[in-house]
């Protein structure tokens, strides 16, 4: 069947195979050449994607064990984040670490290594992974955690599918006494402003910031930098106080076509970008909100992705280290601004230290950006690479499609011992997927 990630971009034909148990899932790895395991399909670009066997682990989707004295669940591959929160947060527990939409699978967070609006304080996914099960060409299932087999257990979280088809794993939830969100939203003038609203709020859990990358001269990066706590039950009115962990039902909407390419062009992104940030700088201050709406905005709109038109899009995702940040990050946004082809949705978070194998965080500023495919994104794309690689700066492999395997292998020293670690366990024969084949990993 045809496969793309979220971004639609690329389009590529793979057999595919959905095992429901775990036996079914051996036959499978034995019986191809080479697979790579796909969750929810929420990667951006061809990482979960392999022509020869790509294995859906969806219906591996089973919750298999709860410890509530330490907040440890236990879960098959397939079991999505959202299905986590719907039923552990009415008991009072909450993902403690969680990216920017809820229908990734548990699965694609551990081999992403996804990060959130708290890296500076919290980390990445791996900071609540206790062990994973991990299955290898043989079929054999190895369980692996920081003091048994940490070789595969470091490789596995940020591997992205590369080291084997995760099996179980073992979480840790977060207490939290209300679904709620004390968020406080600062508008910052500048990408000056934005950065020192950032350093001067790292105590805060949560931070992320909306930038307008179209904005030039003195405004150029004017943010809305959002702050938030879980609020607690004293934070709540009194007539929430009875029921914290209800909150409001949100219509879902859904973009029903794909739109036309000229409807997303410099003037309509530039005039949206003006518009929210005009009516974000109204609405500062504190405010609750329910914890959908903060940490998964575009989850109420489903199939967003059809936006960008037929052609799809892509993300592009760096982040620069601490010392190289505030210039680097000047330079990528007057290439966007010098290109004319703004991004429709722009965020900017800080990241706190990291040392991993082969996870994308390190600490500084990540950006994220997205951009209908064309030539002319294309090409500034290439250019936006050049300056994060002009910069010190590394690239998100879950939201990547487009990069080349020079550019990869020059943002990152890490990935000859990533390729060591492969051949040597025999990972390279038997896990890739299209993008590791693009990136020569």
């Amino acid at each position: 069947m045809m496969l793309s990630g979220w971004g639609r971009f690329p389009v590529l034909k793979a057999k595919v195979h959905a095992p429901r148990s775990l036996a079914e899932l051996q036959d499978m790895v034995q019986s191809e050449q080479s697979v790579i395991a796909r969750g929810n399909g929420r990667a951006y670009g061809d990482s979960a994607i392999n022509a020869a066997g790509t294995i859906e682990t969806r219906h591996l989707n089973r919750m298999l064990d709860f410890d509530p004295a330490t907040g440890q669940l236990v879960t098959e591959p397939g079991v999505l984040l959202g299905d986590i929160i719907a039923a552990f947060l009415p008991r009072g527990w909450f993902l403690r670490v969680t990216p920017g939409t809820k229908f990734v699978t548990l699965g694609g967070a551990i081999a992403a290594d996804v990060h959130g609006k708290n890296h500076h304080k919290d980390g990445s996914f791996r900071t609540c992974v206790d062990w994973i099960d991990v299955m290898d060409a043989t079929g054999t299932v190895t369980r692996c955690c920081r003091a048994d087999n940490p070789m595969l257990f470091e490789h596995t979280l940020g591997g992205m599918g590369l080291t084997g088809i995760i099996t179980r794993a073992a979480i840790r939830l977060r207490p939290v006494e209300t679904a709620w969100i004390e968020q406080t939203t600062h508008p910052a003038s500048n990408l000056q402003a934005a950065m020192d609203l950032f350093e001067a709020n790292l105590e805060a859990t949560y931070s992320v910031a909306w930038i307008d990358c179209l904005a030039g001269g003195t405004n150029m990066g004017r943010s809305l930098v959002m702050l938030g706590e879980h609020a607690g039950l004293r934070q709540l009115p009194e007539g929430r106080r009875r029921t914290p962990f209800e909150v409001p039902q949100k219509t879902r909407r859904r973009v029903p076509f794909d739109l036309p390419a000229f409807a997303l062009n410099a003037l309509t992104i530039r005039a949206f970008n003006t518009l929210y940030y005009w009516a974000g700088s109204r609405g500062t201050g504190e405010q609750l909100v329910d914890w959908d709406t903060y940490f998964y905005p575009l989850d109420t709109i489903l199939e967003w992705n059809r936006i960008y038109g037929r052609k799809g899009f892509a993300q592009f995702q760096c982040v620069l280290p601490l010392d190289a940040s505030e210039a680097g990050l000047c330079a990528l946004l007057k290439e966007i601004s010098r290109a004319g082809t703004g991004s429709f949705l722009s965020v900017l978070k800080r990241f706190g230290a990291q040392d991993s194998a082969f996870s994308f965080p390190m600490e500084g500023y990540t950006l994220s950006l997205d951009f209908p495919i064309n030539t002319k994104t294309l090409r500034l794309l290439t250019e936006l690479d050049r300056v994060t690689l002009d910069h010190g700066g590394r690239f998100y492999l879950a939201k990547d499609s487009r990069m080349s395997a020079e550019t990869f292998a020059a943002s990152d020293p890490r990935i000859e011992a990533f390729r060591a670690a492969r051949k040597a366990s025999d990972w390279q024969n038997s896990f890739m997927s299209a993008q590791s084949r693009r990136l020569d990993i």
